[in-house]
Formats: C-alpha cells, sequence, structure tokens
C-alpha cells in the first residue's frame, strides 16, 4: 500500500497557504516573511535550527508543524537517529502528552524514508 501522508499533506499546505496569500494581508504577509528567515541560515546552521524547531513543534502539539520540520530536517540529510535523539528530548521536556505526536512523527518520518526509496 502507497503512503500519500506526506504529499497530501504538502498538497493542502501549498493550495491553502497559496489561499492565505492571497489576501494580500500585511500581517500574515510579514509572519510568513519572518518565518522564513528565521530558519535561513546564520550563526545556527539550518540543521540545527530545524532540529529546535521540531522540539519545539512537538512541546507545543502542533502535528503540521512537527510534519513541516520533519520533513525539512529530512531534506537536510538529518538522520533518524538524531530526529529520535530530538524527539526524545521533547518527549522528556512535553511529558507523556507529546506520545500521540510522537507516534505521529514517525509515522511521518517512514513516509519520508518510503518515498524517498
Amino acid at each position: 500500500m502507497e503512503n500519500n501522508i506526506v504529499s497530501e499533506f504538502n498538497a493542502y499546505r501549498s493550495k491553502m497557504n497559496a489561499k492565505l496569500l492571497t489576501d494580500n494581508n500585511k500581517v500574515i504577509r510579514r509572519i510568513f516573511n519572518l518565518d522564513t528567515n528565521a530558519f535561513a541560515e546564520g550563526a545556527l546552521p539550518k540543521k540545527t535550527k530545524e532540529l529546535m524547531g521540531l522540539g519545539n513543534s512537538m512541546v507545543l502539539r502542533c502535528d503540521d508543524c512537527v510534519r513541516y520540520h520533519l520533513e525539512a530536517c529530512f531534506n537536510l540529510g538529518v538522520t533518524k537517529e538524531e530526529v529520535v535523539e530530538a524527539l526524545s528530548i521533547s518527549l522528556l521536556i512535553g511529558g507523556t502528552i507529546v506520545i500521540p505526536h510522537l507516534r505521529r512523527a514517525y509515522e511521518f518520518w517512514e513516509a519520508l524514508e518510503q518515498q524517498n526509496q
């Protein structure tokens, strides 16, 4: 069975981001710009920033954000071991309420691996 979780997430995200930006709202556009610039290469490498984004997203329990940062990490060559270690710290900080998000993060990472085989 083919797993479309990655393509479905990216298609929905792209479609809805386009709709959000179509209205040309200054605050929305500035937040999107700030997000893009915050994760650019800087004093901290992008890999580190994406792992931080992943960890914060786990603790805040935002599945969309977790997926976004997992894919960014994957594309930057972050290993599964590095991701699992980052997720374990998030679980420690966030507590057991993070476990459902941890399950979904594992599922999404596996889908990323399968998609790129």
